[in-house]
């Protein structure tokens, strides 16, 4: 029997090769996590990345843990390619994230808070007020909390309020009657939305530079005068994470801008997924709240500290030690760029590629200002999926809109979270004279382009940015991603096609470079792992590099399996979630899988083929993840010209293979293990870039 033959008798769509996407998700949360535990990062930073945890596991309960709920609620047995029923994969999510919390909270209590102090950066507990600090606390609780508290006194006729997702609430223990006679013996009390949870306290009411009180501090000392001649004999915060996924029936939809605003209230109030309680709170009030919530005890996560962790990244707009923070940067400009006023005429000699933030994101608001103020442009189309507030390029397209050019925007109203600002965006542009589409039902537009259609002498011309990010400025800033300006004929000919697929009617038509979801990207992936496999069986050199958010696509993972049996050398730079188990004997020995955790949040998605030398390079908006793939409209352009390609593959691929300060090897059974420099010299991709392009 020859060894290929003894590759296929394993069965590549066994369970124990496949890692369970949710318990994926959690650990890539802990590797965040583990930021804040790093004493190499600047103290305020591991609080930022504190409460970055805390905020990706709230989405993690609303989203996923939510979705998996729901399927157990209707009887679902449905399997992943890991075969984990979803009860199993709760069970597991709620064993994991119980441990996490306590070490969340262990690691802010024991170490945050006090290297804080050490800093002179204080949150001060209630034992820790001076009798002056508790006289001004008093005075700023009458002043600020008391005319817009609202206590509600549970009896028949108040019953128990409905409680907004993730808002701060506190259940208050009473004894005595009021003035009614009433003695319900519980009250709830809601944090107002409208005040900050984080107060700094004035200089001459404390010893420190900057002292802190927590809003539920200030609430929990004060809570009695809310209840006059009543006894306060406990009070203890909660706060409730629901389901926030949004339902919409495609089929049934016929505005569909209608039907989302119609369900987006509605958020605030779904299923519950999870209570957090203080860890003071007596188990009674505990099991009392679960009932009202109809929560088993597995939802009930005691906490010793604020139940919003997410509310202390206040703290580091609030404190100016920039001593804490990184340092900060200047991106920098591409040197063609600064040769000429005009992007078009550089374009002409020429693709112009962006690696943000190393590099400024200002071309691309400069791309659409210029084209604005253009008389020669005739039209601008856009794809919208998050934009951030007061953005520069909306604002570029409703002066190119009120110009009289023609402007169209593809604004993709599902952008998670971002749905009610997208509304709100589509409004604005439409009153400016924009045409708005809202891309094409059934599937999000996650593309990212832009296409300005220029007249030059007797003909027109498209000019081109493809991008793996969202046209946001402030993550530009945060998220490494690329970008591509071009006036490639071809290119600007299938960018122009692929708008009139989102805003027409008809066929997918032809492209001749670009590849797109859901038509021919998965397909052309798995034909050029094929070829890579047939390039190693003839004895030819092959390699496959990955660099992406998330590998979860089952069919693209057996393709690398294949190819690591094949004796493919396949490295995979996956930031987040990856199904696939790297490691194992006689299916992915030749796999190396990596996570790049750092400054940045590691956004590019790059695919590299060998292809016996003649290499093929891809940057694209699209994760192999099956949405990606298969529901959503997403774009993967080839870096085809020598100077960005080479860019690309020593800075966006060698760089992070490199990395031995900032990576985390993904082992066989699901952990990851960070990788330490030993004897060899510290290597950090992101810093690397910090200093090819800032000089940082």
């Amino acid at each position: 029997m020859s060894k290929d033959d003894q590759l296929e008798e394993i069965d590549l769509k066994l369970p124990e090769l496949y890692i369970n996407r949710e318990l994926s998700l959690l650990e890539f949360n802990r590797r965040v996590f583990e930021q804040a535990k790093d004493d190499r990062n600047p103290l305020l930073e591991r609080l930022r990345f504190l409460c970055i945890a805390s905020t990706n596991l709230d989405e993690f309960f609303e989203i996923r843990v939510a979705g998996l709920a729901q399927q157990v609620k209707y009887g679902s047995v449905q399997t992943g390619e890991d075969n984990l029923s979803p009860v199993e994969v709760l069970k597991k999510i709620s064993d994991i994230a119980h441990e996490f919390v306590i070490e969340q909270y262990d690691i802010l209590n024991d170490v945050l808070i006090p290297e804080l102090a050490k800093e002179k950066i204080r949150i001060l507990r209630r034992q820790q007020w001076s009798p002056k600090l508790a006289r001004w606390v008093k005075r700023y609780f009458n002043r600020e909390l008391l005319p817009v508290l609202s206590p509600i006194g549970l009896d028949p006729a108040h019953p128990f309020p409905r409680v907004l997702n993730k808002n701060l609430y506190f259940i208050v223990e009473l004894e005595g009657k009021d003035a009614f006679g009433r003695d319900s013996g519980f009250a709830i009390v809601q944090a107002p939305r409208s005040l900050p949870r984080v107060i700094e306290i004035p200089p001459e009411y404390s010893k420190g530079t900057h002292d802190f009180i927590l809003l539920s501090s200030i609430l929990h000392s004060n809570v009695g005068e809310l209840f006059p001649g009543m006894q306060v004999k406990g009070c203890y915060q909660f706060r409730v994470t629901r389901n926030s996924d949004l339902f919409v029936d495609d089929e049934e939809v016929d505005d569909l801008l209608r039907a989302l605003e119609g369900e987006l209230p509605s958020r605030r109030f779904n299923d519950a997924i999870r209570l957090e309680v203080a860890d003071n709170c007596p188990d009674e009030i505990g099991a009392f709240l679960l009932d009202q919530f109809k929560l088993s005890d597995d939802a009930l996560y005691k906490v010793n500290g604020p139940v919003n962790l997410n509310r202390l990244m206040q703290i580091i707009d609030l404190v100016d030690r920039p001593d804490l923070i990184y340092t900060g940067f200047t991106p920098d400009m591409p040197p063609r760029l600064t040769k000429s006023k005009s992007i078009y005429d550089i374009l002409h000699n020429g693709d112009i590629l962006l690696h943000h933030p190393f590099q400024s994101f200002a071309p691309v608001i400069d791309f659409l200002k210029q084209a604005a103020n253009d008389p020669n442009v005739l039209s601008i189309k856009q794809t919208l999926y998050r934009t951030g507030e007061e953005s520069a390029i909306v604002q570029a397209l409703m002066d190119a809109a009120k110009a009289g050019k023609e402007v169209t925007v593809v604004i993709e109203l599902r952008a998670r979270f971002d749905e009610e600002a997208n509304i709100e965006l589509a409004s604005d542009l439409q009153e400016a004279g924009a045409h708005v589409v809202y891309g094409v039902v059934g599937y999000k537009t996650h593309s990212k382009m832009i296409m300005v259609v220029r007249r030059e002498g007797r003909s027109l011309r498209r000019y081109v940015h493809l991008g793996t990010g969202n046209y946001h400025a402030r993550t530009a800033r945060l998220y490494t991603d690329i970008g591509l300006l071009t006036a490639d004929q071809a290119v600007g000919e299938d960018v122009n096609k692929l708008f009139h697929q989102m805003t027409g009617l008809g066929r997918a038509t032809k492209l001749k470079k670009l590849l797109q979801s859901p038509f021919t990207l998965h397909k052309t992936v798995l034909n050029n792992i094929k070829n890579e496999i047939e390039k190693s069986r003839a004895g030819k050199e092959s390699r496959i590099i990955a660099k992406m958010n998330a590998l979860v696509e089952p069919e693209i993972i057996r393709a690398l399996y294949e190819a690591s049996q094949a004796g493919v050398k396949i490295d995979l730079i996956i930031r987040g979630v990856c199904c696939l188990r790297p490691g194992i004997k006689g299916v992915s020995e030749n796999i190396q899988v990596r996570s790049i955790i750092g400054r940045f949040l590691e956004h590019t998605r790059i695919y590299y083929f060998h292809n016996d030398g003649d290499i093929l390079l891809y940057c694209s908006s699209a994760d192999w993840m099956p949405r990606n793939l298969f529901h959503r409209v997403e774009v993967c352009f080839p870096i085809e010209e020598k100077r960005p390609r080479d860019q690309i593959i020593k800075y966006g691929l060698m760089n992070y293979l490199s990395d031995n300060t900032q990576a985390w090897l993904l082992q066989a059974d699901g952990t990851y293990k960070q990788t330490r420099p030993g004897n060899s010299k510290p290597k950090s991709a992101q810093q690397l870039l910090l200093q090819q392009y800032c000089g940082k």
